[in-house]
């Protein structure tokens, strides 16, 4: 069975999140797509996250329904800082093959992973999937070390100009967020008075 790890910081999870999934799910021939929204994440301390539970909650609404989806607490439960190593180490220890796992993220953070802890292990830990996004040029993919390049499947999608920061931005400002998020995020973040205080 192949497994595609979601990772993100999902603040909040909108359709771009979701389309890249189904995309890679699609044509990678993946049979289950695991949303992992992170805990801690060492990489996001320039700005105030959202607490983890508001995220997963986020998540849970989003996939609710698409019986290939699944959200997993694997992150925001654990107590120190979040690292993808260990998250995939402990999706290996569930009895799944490294070939059989894919690790699928932005380009946009794919063209950070040299600041990621221990990246060069992450080729024996899975496949990494990356999808562009718009502001982000695929030929920086070049820049990137070889060991990261030869395991690296770069998947299109359709470009959304859609963002997190975007979405937050509109819903600080009451610009509304509807079609950007799936309609019980949206109820969500109102209901919870998510990034009022931006």
């Amino acid at each position: 069975m192949k497994v595609g790890i979601m990772g993100g910081t999902f603040d909040p999870v909108h359709y771009g999140h979701l389309l890249a999934a189904e995309e890679c799910r699609r044509r990678l021939d993946i049979d289950k797509i695991i949303f992992v929204p992170t805990g801690e994440p060492p990489h996001k301390s320039g700005r105030k996250i959202t607490p983890a539970e508001d995220r997963y909650a986020m998540t849970l609404l989003a996939t609710a329904g698409v019986l290939e989806y699944s959200v997993s607490r694997t992150e925001v439960d654990r107590k120190e800082l979040t690292h993808t190593v260990d998250t995939l180490r402990e999706f290996l220890d569930t009895g799944i093959k490294p070939e059989d796992l894919f690790f699928i993220t932005g380009l946009d953070a794919m063209l950070s992973i040299t600041s990621w802890f221990d990246y060069e292990l992450l080729p024996e830990l899975c496949t990494l999937v990356t999808v562009p996004r718009p502001g982000y040029s695929i030929k920086n993919i070049d820049k990137l070390p070889e060991i990261i390049k030869q395991n690296l499947k770069v998947i299109e999608i359709p470009q959304f100009a859609i963002s997190s920061t975007e979405i937050r931005e509109r819903a600080r400002d009451g610009r509304g967020i509807r079609f950007l998020v799936p309609h019980l995020v949206e109820i969500y973040i109102e209901s919870a008075g998510l990034y009022k205080d931006l």
